[in-house]
């Protein structure tokens, strides 16, 4: 089937022959013949990124626009000022002999007064972030009386997002007989209730295995200590010469330090990240698109918009807490029928969240070890010998050259000649590596055999997996429209710490628990004290470690210790001097009050009365034996002196 069998313009034929668009791809060929019937209700397409899905949306949307009328008949919205941008130029692309067509493109972080006069020019094709699409509705700068479409494109990822409230407050005020397609990668429950409150009997099309990863991407995963995981990046890379990819991180600052590092070790690589201007960040996607960069470290919210096709490699320097999302992340490399690989490095406790994503997307990861340094020279050398082997020679423009560089090199052997140039790029690798230490993977067995050989003498992983992370409670859930990326967000503006590491996050209806680097519990509790939200105060508790956990196999956490000096155990030396460093609370210098905690603290350790009453006890015979011992004592000395005077 080619697009013509589409029944699809000429005009609009002809535009996408020349971007080499012959044959739709399977989301296209389904999409674009249902789109175009009028007939047809609402539409779910369930699709992975890099599938098409503009393309399936935007061609009919271009035929079924009414190109006399200059008022907005067709809205698409993005998650990210990105793929705002993206579609709106795609569909500008498509519309090349549509001349009277118009399509415009609204988003934040740029002015809204160069958007309004815009709109207020024409334009019957909208491309709109939600949040500035909301503003524009709420001054009243938008008409949107003879909207017929609106598209949601990339749904999931807009609800991630937190932008639920965004996309109600617009579906609510648009035409009730509109139509409505939504597109997607995946279908959690926020993006079915959406289609069930604002879609009319909708038709679903899936392409592929709904919520899986693309067909043609290998998936990998390499198990290492925590402190290696820098170290096992850089192999990873060296590994693959010819790599072209993106790196994930979890927050900016990360994303920024890893691609610091990176630089300062000589590769060539630039970060995204939310903080960088929007001039910086078109920059940087610029460079990447023609190659300039070969390796991009990004988070995911930057990532969105980034329309690359042929990337080789998506590294995960950490998971996502979201199994959908490493599927997003993983459907960046494997577009165009072209393969691609997705690599995780992760740590032994990572496994469970691994085999979540396994069960999500229906494959299994390809555990590997990480490269050796003789691997990693091997393949090194061996791609520079392909590489010079297949290049191509430009006779006529060095021929003139080619004297004097025989001359110079006369006296060198062939063999001589091919050593020599094989050294001028292979050395940097041989010297890194020749005294470099092999990175060893943690594994459960070895785990299990220390803990048997020494109950109480743990090895460093072990210590490290008992102490990284510390539990805590938060009393803000689903309920108040909480998502993983806002409850990171509040950490870590909160507290100000913006390399702090975030582990596992469980979002409930109206709590939570998330996971977070041990060193910084003080900093956490103290950072949400007087917090607020809605005007509920926000409270933030260490919470219990959850049965097995390895805190609870290797003895007492750091929570029992903190509690007993929070609460004024006098045997703590650092009880006071905590007091008096974060304040006092309910007048702790009260007596009531050291009584209360003092209850408090033994309801709190399970010390009951029948204990209280054995020390008091126990208290009291010591005393009166301590008294009865100097009584005895006393009258043997009196009887001795009366002695001693007769």
């Amino acid at each position: 089937m080619t697009f013509s069998d589409l029944e699809l313009d000429e005009q609009i034929i002809n535009a996408i022959s020349e971007l080499n668009f012959i044959e739709p791809m399977p989301i296209q060929e389904k999409v674009i013949p249902y789109i175009l019937d009028e007939s047809n209700p609402d539409l779910i397409a369930l699709a992975q990124t890099g599938t098409g899905k503009t393309a399936a949306f935007g061609l009919p949307l271009l035929q079924k626009t009414n190109a006399k009328k200059t008022k907005i008949q067709h809205i698409i919205l993005a998650p990210t000022r990105e793929l705002c941008l993206q579609i709106a130029d795609d569909l500008t692309l498509y519309a090349k002999y549509k001349q009277k067509v118009k399509i415009a493109a609204v988003f934040g972080g740029a002015s809204i007064l160069h958007q309004i006069r815009q709109l207020k020019e024409g334009a019957q094709i909208l491309s709109a972030t939600p949040g500035r699409l909301l503003d524009l509705i709420i001054r009243g700068e938008i008409d949107l009386k003879n909207v017929e479409t609106v598209v949601l494109d990339e749904a999931d990822e807009m609800l991630n997002m937190g932008f639920r409230d965004e996309l109600e407050g617009i579906l609510k005020v648009l035409p009730e007989n509109r139509k409505t397609y939504l597109f997607s990668a995946t279908m959690p429950n926020e993006v079915r209730a959406i289609a069930s409150n604002y879609m009319k009997n909708p038709e679903e099309i899936t392409v592929g295995v709904k919520n899986s990863g693309a067909e043609n991407v290998v998936h990998e995963s390499y198990l290492v200590h925590a402190k290696d995981r820098y170290l096992a990046l850089k192999r990873i890379v060296d590994y693959y010469p010819d790599i072209y990819g993106i790196v994930f991180c979890r927050t900016r600052k990360e994303t920024q330090d890893i691609a610091e590092s990176l630089m300062r070790d000589g590769y060539n690589v630039d970060s995204l990240h939310g903080d960088l201007a929007q001039q910086v960040r078109t920059s940087v996607m610029n460079k990447f698109r023609i190659k300039n960069i070969r390796l991009l470290v990004a988070t995911d919210v930057a990532a969105r918009g980034l329309d690359v096709d042929d990337l080789t490699h998506i590294i995960n320097y950490n998971l996502p807490d979201e199994a959908e999302i490493y599927i997003h992340r993983s459907g960046r490399t494997g577009r165009a029928g072209k393969s691609g690989t997705s690599i995780v490095i992760a740590n032994l406790k990572e496994k469970g969240k691994l085999k979540e994503i396994e069960k999500l997307m229906k494959k299994e990861f390809n555990f590997k070890n990480i490269p050796s340094g003789n691997d990693i020279c091997e393949k090194q050398l061996y791609h520079l010998v392909d590489r010079m082997e297949k290049v191509e020679v430009d006779t006529v423009q060095i021929e003139p050259y080619l004297p004097q560089i025989m001359k110079k090199l006369e006296w060198l052997d062939k063999e001589e000649i091919i050593k020599k140039f094989i050294s001028v790029e292979f050395n940097r690798f041989l010297e890194y590596y020749k005294n470099s230490a092999e990175l060893d993977s943690p594994s459960e067995k070895s785990k299990k055999d220390g803990l048997k050989e020494n109950s109480k003498k743990r090895t460093k992983v072990q210590v490290e997996f008992a102490q990284e992370m510390t539990r805590f409670f938060i009393n803000v859930g689903k309920m108040d429209n909480i998502k993983v990326v806002n409850l990171i967000g509040m950490i870590l503006d909160y507290t100000g710490i913006k390399n702090m590491e975030i582990g596992r996050i469980e979002l409930l209806d109206t709590f939570s628990f998330f996971e977070a680097d041990s060193r910084y519990v003080d900093e956490i509790l103290k950072a949400f004290t007087n917090q607020k939200m809605k005007g509920r105060k926000i409270n933030v508790e260490i919470a219990e470690n959850k049965e097995g956990s390895p805190r609870e196999r290797h003895g007492r956490s750091g929570r029992e210790k903190r509690e007993k000096r929070s609460f004024g155990d006098k045997r703590e030396s650092r009880g006071g001097s905590r007091d008096k460093k974060f304040g006092s609370r309910d007048s702790r210098s009260s007596r009531d009050s050291r009584d209360e905690r003092s209850g408090d603290r033994r309801e709190r350790f399970g010390r009951s009365d029948s204990g209280e009453k054995r020390r008091s006890r126990s208290k009291s015979s010591f005393g009166s034996s301590k008294r009865s011992d100097f009584g005895s004592r006393k009258k043997e000395n009196s009887t001795r002196e009366r002695k001693r005077k007769k």
